[in-house]
């Protein structure tokens, strides 16, 4: 039988669709318990690919019969082989193009709603990693939020909307992926926005970004309004766009909130999270529209693939947002977390300027699930 090639996208399309996918994960056992491709209907078998040098033989029942198996492991390399070797016992398989890497770096753009006035609002959601991004576009300019290192994705979806970048910002200073805002800033000549309460490190030229600040992007005014909310950093900043849409980086989640350990000051940082959280959210109308910079699970996916709920919904349901009591709350962000983001540190550094990793480190500086929320 003919292996084919499945790639990234073919992966992500069915993990939106809810479809059935039976998986191989032939890397080690602890990379695949630390980090695997998840589907709601995705079942996974993790056999390590030296178990499987002298064949597959041992193997093979269980795996399903008459089903269609994808053969996952870190680069592609292995997958082809063991894929070849299922194939040739009558197996009809796949093998994921790009292996584990290309999941980490795959991007899926949604359009999230329509802005008024004219103008469209999407989302850029990265499956295998769980970070969201976001582009508003209006009357041919664009302007893009918290932007992944694969920057062409970006670059290339605004020059099919006929748009030119003007504007880039980052929400915070990122810890668990390296931003391309700087880059896309460069190349487009776009202004690249920080909060400068995070950028006190940093070794380029910014746009200071603070509190109250309004941007407009377009002829048609759709307007970006930042709303200082630190705690996951000091300077963490979320966005109002076209007083609809709440952007929240990585200050509240659909079902979780935001860590605030990830520069070592979890204790000092945890009344300033809750300050954002339950005063400053609260505050706002309950019907916007929160679009967070990420996810935990496929579960908070909609049908579409987009991931936002509304701001009033999430403080029925919310853990963190329903934890009123000062103790409580504290005991929540400082002993509830998961382990920190892979290279975190360094990430912080690269983000800050002052370290210039190739692409090849960049990949593996990210490797690993989404690490920015609190349990």
């Amino acid at each position: 039988m003919e292996v084919r090639a499945m790639s990234a996208g073919e992966v992500a399309a069915k993990v939106v669709g809810r479809e059935a996918l039976f998986i191989l994960d032939v890397r080690n056992s602890s990379d695949f318990a630390d980090w695997k491709i998840e589907g709601k209907r995705f079942r996974h078998l993790n056999v390590p690919y030296f178990d499987l040098l002298d064949g597959v033989d041992e193997m093979k029942d269980l795996l399903p019969a008459g089903e269609e198996v994808l053969v996952v492991c870190a680069k592609e390399g292995s997958s082809v082989m063991v894929a070849g070797m299922l194939s040739e016992v009558g197996f009809r398989t796949a093998y994921l193009q790009g292996g584990m890497k290309a999941w980490s770096e795959h991007l899926e753009p949604v359009k999230v709603g329509e802005l008024s006035g004219g103008g469209e609002l999407y989302q850029f959601v990265r499956v295998g990693k769980g970070c969201l991004s976001y582009m508003a576009v209006s009357d041919g300019e664009a302007a893009v939020i918290d932007a992944a290192r694969m920057t062409d994705v970006y670059t290339d979806f605004a020059k099919s909307l006929g748009a030119r970048m003007t504007h880039v910002f980052d929400t915070h200073l990122h810890a668990d992926h390296i931003s391309g805002g700087r880059r896309i800033a460069e190349e487009t000549g776009a202004a690249y926005w920080l909060p400068p309460k995070d950028a006190e490190e940093v070794t380029f030229e910014y746009e200071e970004l603070e509190d109250g600040q309004t941007i407009t992007i377009g002829s048609a005014t759709i307007r970006i309004h930042a709303l200082y909310t630190p705690g996951h950093t000091i300077g963490s900043t979320s966005f109002i766009v076209d007083g609809r849409f709440l952007l929240t980086g990585d200050t509240l989640f659909i079902d979780s909130i935001g860590r605030p350990d990830l520069a070592g000051k979890a204790e000092d940082w945890a009344g300033d999270l809750k300050e954002s959280l339950h005063t400053t959210y609260k505050q706002l109308p309950g019907d916007l529209t929160v679009l967070p910079a990420h996810f935990m699970t496929v579960d908070e996916l909609n049908e579409d693939g987009s991931v936002s709920a509304q701001l009033g919904s999430l403080f029925e349901r919310n853990h963190g947002l329903r934890l009123g009591e000062e103790p409580a709350f504290r005991r929540l962000v400082t002993e509830s977390l998961p382990p920190q983001p892979n290279a975190y540190r360094e990430i912080r550094e690269t983000n800050r300027g002052k370290l210039q990793p190739d692409e090849e480190k960049q990949r593996e500086m990210e490797i690993g699930p989404n690490r920015c929320a609190v349990r």
